[in-house]
This record gives structure tokens, sequence and C-alpha cells, in this order.
């Protein structure tokens, strides 16, 4: 009789689940859709797309990138001239990772990558206005971390960076997680020097508890998502209720807002004022804010949601959902961009498909490769509200193949997809995708992909 009890326990648990994220379940669990091998929106994959180039002077490894960021060069007038990006990479991931596992070996170190377009000026005309014209284009280059605190570790996931103002300095915010709690640490970085990044201090607090992404609400500001609540630092039971935690979907993390002091304090007195600004969600991965600062974007992994909030930027909290956006694979990071097809600002979204491969990559299974997703949620135009049946019919795996419907507000248009096979010249592992708004370049970060970051030029680019 107690085993029968036990089962019928099962049986209930199994069929709650199912109706709660069956089509998750199917899409992100069973389901192995068939991936070309690459494909770019507005583009040849084969011709338009390729993995960032080294500084051929430094050699270092540039693998496992998981967020990156613009980093939006202003002149004195005010307008962006230029829009280089900041890249978070770690190639010892695969024997450190705080959220997958295994934490086996913190000691190598992890870095900030600066990756320089050609056509840094206005529409590609003309030399660089501000940033340093010494710096190679077309290349990514290691940023050298100084006065770094000797025997701490860095493991970067989000990464957020300041505009620059007429050629002034930028603050830098990365998550570390390193090997006896996650932190935030902040560094300063000019144009003039863009590869040198000068270390302020490490912010340490409750509120980054298992701080995954970041957004930035002024330079002194910013959210930060906790993917978990029980975590795999745990003892004994690390390595069995975060995977509970994220498969049964059980709302345990959070989203706070932190305002910190002036430079001179460190430690937890660099924080000023640290609120929960939304709780109770399952897996908050990637966080965003729009342009204009009144609208907020949460990732949450495990239910395949992009949660988007109303903003009071006066006093940072959330007010109200908007929206909730299914997407058919494991949602990373998001950052918002102006739209190429409307007005206001497209969601682009990056995940994986399936995620026992991206699981068999992390625990560095034998030919496991994990495929890569990135889309855009574009806003729909009132002339055009309501749910539609066909979307997206460009893509190799349209996401109307795996969604019933889109939304009565909003639609999905793939922008970037792969099969994950690197020896084939595929891109594995989707994190992060952006996509410059000027030149219409977009960008990919892969978790494991041992390129680390993907950038296509498409042929036939449709920009603003």
């Amino acid at each position: 009789m107690p085993g029968i009890k036990t089962l019928t326990w099962i049986l209930v648990v199994l069929n709650v689940i199912w109706y709660r994220s069956g089509d998750l379940i199917k899409n992100c669990i069973f389901d192995r859709s068939p991936f070309t091998r690459g494909y770019i929106a507005n583009g040849d994959y084969a011709s338009d797309c390729k993995v960032a180039i080294r500084d051929a002077e430094r050699q270092e490894e540039m693998s496992s990138c998981e967020d990156g960021s613009f980093w939006e060069l202003h002149n004195a007038q005010g307008k962006v001239v230029e829009r280089p990006v900041i890249v978070s990479c770690d190639p010892g991931r695969r024997g450190w990772n705080t959220v997958m596992g295994p934490l086996r070996n913190p000691d190598p170190h992890g870095a900030l990558w600066l990756y320089v377009p050609q056509n840094r000026a206005d529409k590609g005309q003309g030399k660089p206005q501000i940033l340093s014209s010494k710096i190679a284009a077309n290349k990514a280059h290691r940023i050298v971390l100084k006065n770094y605190p000797a025997n701490h570790d860095f493991h970067p996931l989000g990464v957020e960076i300041w505009p620059s103002h007429a050629g002034n300095s930028s603050n830098v915010y990365v998550i570390n997680h390193a090997r006896e709690r996650t932190v935030v640490e902040q560094f300063v970085i000019n144009p003039s020097t863009p590869t040198e990044a000068e270390h302020v201090r490490t912010i340490s607090s409750f509120h980054f508890l298992s701080a995954n992404g970041l957004a930035l609400t002024s330079p002194d500001a910013f959210y930060v998502s906790n993917d978990h609540l029980l975590t795999r630092r745990l003892p004994i039971v690390g390595h069995v209720l975060p995977v509970a935690e994220s498969l049964l979907a059980l709302p345990l993390g959070f989203v706070s807002h932190i305002t910190l002091n002036k430079h001179t304090h460190a430690g937890g007195d660099a924080i000023a004022k640290q609120t929960f600004t939304k709780m109770f969600i399952p897996f908050p991965n990637g966080v965003a804010v729009s342009s204009s600062g009144s609208e907020v974007a949460i990732v949450s992994t495990s239910t395949n949601q992009i949660l988007i909030y109303g903003r009071d930027p006066l006093t940072d909290k959330l007010t109200h959902k908007k929206d909730t956006v299914i997407v058919p694979f494991s949602p990373d990071n998001a950052h918002y961009a102006p739209s190429l097809e409307g007005e206001g600002e497209d969601i682009i979204v990056a995940g994986h498909p399936n995620f026992p491969d991206l699981t068999k990559v992390a625990a560095s299974k034998a030919g496991a490769t994990s495929a890569s997703w990135v889309v855009a949620i574009v806003p729909k135009p009132s002339s055009r509200q309501g749910a539609n049946t066909q979307f997206d019919l460009e893509a190799p795996v349209s996401t109307s193949s795996k969604l019933k419907t889109d939304g009565e507000g909003w639609t999905l248009k793939t922008l970037f997809q792969s099969d994950g096979v690197e020896e084939s010249g595929g891109f594995s592992g989707s994190t992060t995708g952006l996509r410059d708004p000027v030149t219409g370049t977009f960008y990919v970060a892969g978790l494991y992909d041992k390129g680390g970051f993907m950038v296509c030029e498409p042929s036939s680019k449709a920009t603003k």
C-alpha cells in the first residue's frame, strides 16, 4: 500500500507538471529540431557569419561566452557615433559553473573582451571619433583588469556598461561567480585606453545570492536577477535541489534593484539602497530595461517565458505586468533593440532549443552538441493586433511550428539558428543576441562554444 500511495503521488505531480508545462517539455526536452548548420535573417550564414577574430598579438582563449553589451560612445552633441561590444567569457566554465555545475575547479580566470567593428564611425563613414585609433577593428581584444585583487576569482556572467559621453569614462558592472560567493565587480573604462578596465570595488549582498543577469538604470544603479533560491553551493544537497527547483519550475527566484554609494565605498558599504522588486519567479535569468526606462523584461528560463513589466523610472518599481511572451526554447538573456519592422523596440532573446543537450555539453559528454536559437519579440502595430497561427515563416525551423499562435500585440521573428555542430561550422549554445541598429551587424555569444562569440554582417541589411 505505501508503494501504491507513493506511485499515485508521483503520477499526480507528473500530471501537474505536464498540465503547466506540456508544450515546454515537448519543445525543449523531447523534441530535437532539424536545424540547418546556420541561419541568419536577411543574410547568408556561410558568408556573413564568422567567429570573432582575436588580436594576433594576444592569443588568449575567448571561449564559453555568456553575455555582451554595447558600449555606446556619444560625441559632444550627444549622438552615438561608435558602438563596440563588451563580452564576458570564461574558458573554465566546464570546470566551474555555479548554475549548471560542476563546482570542480575555480582557479582559471575568465575575462572581458572588447570587440571593435570595422564600421565604427557614423554609418561607416570617416575615422573613429572617440575610441582610440590604435585599437585594430574587426577583432576582439582582451581587456586587462587593472588593480584587480590578488587571489580573487573572476568568473563573469552578466555584464553591462554605461554609455560614454564626449570621451569620459564609463562604469562597467560584471556578475562574478567567485568560489566563496557570488558578487558584483565594478570597473571603469575609458575610450582612450579601451583595453584596460580599472577595478573599483567588489560589491556583496544577500541580493546577489545567485545573481545571473543585470541591467543598468543609471551609472550607479541596476536591476539584478537571482536565478535560484536553492543553489549548487549548498553542501550535500547542492547537486539535487537546484535541479528540482528548475525542473519543477518552482517560483523561488527574484529580481532586486540596487543603488550604490560613491566609489569610495566598498563591499557591503557600497550599497545605498537595495529592494526586492519582483519575487516568486521561476528561474529568472536575463533582465533588460527599455531605452525609455518605462519597461523591464525578465527571462524565466524554466517556463520559456519573457515577463514584461511596466516600470516607474522615478521609483524603479515594476508597476504591472504588461505581457507574457512564450518562446519555443529555454531562454537565457534578453536585450532591447530598436525595431526594424515598425515603431518601438524589439526584445532580442537567445536560448537553448534542447535542454538535455545543453546539460550533456556542460558535462563534457563525448560528441554532445547544443543548438542555438535567437528570436526577436516584435511589437505589432495597432492595425495588425490579434493572434495569428502563421508567422516567422522564413526560418528553417519556424517558431510557428512550435507555438499555436503568436500574441495579440506581438509576434516572433527568428534572427539566428544553428545546429551547434562546431566541427562543421555550427555555433553552439546561444546565450545572448545583440543587433546594431545602424549597421545591422548581429552578434551572438555561445555558453560553451569554443569560438565564443560570433559576428554576422547580413548581406541584405535591414537597418533603421
